[in-house]
């Protein structure tokens, strides 16, 4: 079993920036692939972005390649997303996920609570 709780969220303006983390515990956080979805009011929850468990390997939705980053720290048992350039159309609840399966494999096994970002015009 893993336990995963993100932070970070918040309000920013548009063409701002945050940094989410997920900080997870339970089983070996280090052997998980970890991804981030989201879910804007009204949308069903769809794939942000994915890591592998080494760090080798990343996967990014059309919708936030290049203004969005994940990363991951196996000593902190932490990944985080890195996004920049916000608009308001990436109001959404952020999820932070831990799977067993590969970075281009959108099913994941765990699933935090999420964490709120509001981007403003």
């Amino acid at each position: 079993q893993v336990q995963l709780v993100e932070s970070g969220g918040g309000l920013v303006q548009a063409g701002g920036s945050l940094r989410l983390s997920c900080a997870a515990s339970g089983r070996t956080f280090r052997f998980y692939t970890m991804g981030w979805f989201r879910q804007a009011p009204g949308k069903e929850r769809e794939f942000v972005a994915a890591i592998s468990w080494n760090g080798g390997s990343t996967n990014y939705a059309a919708s936030v390649k290049g203004r969005f980053t994940i990363s991951r720290d196996n000593v902190k048992d932490t990944v985080y997303l890195e996004m920049i350039s916000l608009r308001p159309e990436d109001t959404a609840v952020y999820y932070c996920a831990g799977g067993s399966r590969g970075t281009f494999n959108y099913e994941y096994d765990y699933f935090g609570q999420g964490t709120q970002v509001t981007v403003s015009s």
